[in-house]
């Protein structure tokens, strides 16, 4: 099983970043994504995102608003993305300077490429996603 993370920083306080981040239901089209279905509420709820190669599923497994942590995994047996057996953890941890620093881990097997390849594909789309919630918390 390989893994790997990506830890980065935000200028903003720890609740500020959760609002963005902590939302699994809060994910919005754009870089890449055409849309983004959601079914149910809470841990077990799911959200179909729409990319132009297919449609990727995940599960939320976790959830935990206090310590501002989440898990979720890939369903779908047909996901486009190179992954199988794939889950990732988001936790955030507040600074004393009011910044927040964010880990997002992943744990999957490589499908159809090289470890280092599905590494850097996943240390991409995570840091994809907090530089998207950075923008964000910029413009507001």
């Amino acid at each position: 099983m390989a893994e790997t993370k990506v830890i980065q920083h935000i200028n903003a306080s720890l609740d500020l970043v959760w609002s963005k981040l902590g939302d699994f239901a809060g994910l919005k089209p754009g870089s890449g994504i055409e849309s983004v279905e959601y079914e149910g509420e809470g841990v077990g709820m799911t959200r179909a995102i729409h990319l132009s190669i297919g449609t990727v599923v995940e599960r939320l497994d976790h959830y935990d608003p206090v310590a501002k942590n989440y898990s979720y995994a890939f369903i779908n047996k047909d996901c486009p993305l190179p992954f199988l057996n794939y889950s990732a953890t988001v936790q955030l941890h507040g600074n004393e300077d009011n910044t927040t620093t964010i880990e997002w881990t992943g744990r999957f097997e490589p499908k159809g490429i090289e470890e280092s390849q599905a590494k850097a594909l996943a240390s991409t789309m995570y840091a994809n996603a907090i530089n998207g919630a950075r923008l964000e918390l910029e413009a507001s």
